[in-house]
């Protein structure tokens, strides 16, 4: 790989790795804001991490174009550095957005859940042996 090939992979890679650190912090954000009680601030995350993707994305296509190029047939010490720490990053947005997804599924079980209650539904409960059985409750309000 030619010195200017190489060169501009590291500022390739390095671009991707600070988008990937933006990934990260918007996913932390998004979790507090999963277990807060504003839904701007998730929309705003989420938009946010949704922006940050995409930008990954044309980064990616990029140096898969550049790594493509018949002057690039290895990569450097330097760059196989900068590649492991993306992989490393992006291993951690993973984990953070499934985290993420979790907080949002149970959210959603527990909406479920109260609106069963309000509406005067059948909840689920558990008996003494670990089965559960539906309790009848009366509804806490009737429109």
């Amino acid at each position: 790989m030619n010195q200017d090939a190489r060169r501009r992979l590291e500022d390739l890679l390095d671009r991707e790795i600070e988008v990937a650190r933006s990934l990260a912090a918007t996913l932390a954000a998004e979790r507090t804001a999963l277990t807060g009680d504003s839904p701007d601030a998730v929309t705003q995350s989420a938009a946010e991490k949704v922006e940050f993707l995409g930008t990954i994305e044309r980064l990616e296509e990029e140096r898969r174009t550049l790594c493509a190029a018949p002057q690039a047939p290895g990569i450097a010490a330097t760059v196989a550095e900068r590649w492991r720490a993306l992989m490393e990053l992006m291993a951690g947005c993973r984990t953070a957005n499934e985290v993420n997804g979790h907080i949002i599924h149970v959210r959603q079980h527990q909406t479920r859940q109260l609106l069963d209650i309000v509406r005067g539904g059948s909840p689920m409960t558990y008996g003494p042996h670990g089965k559960t059985f539906a309790k009848a409750l009366h509804a806490l309000a009737r429109a």
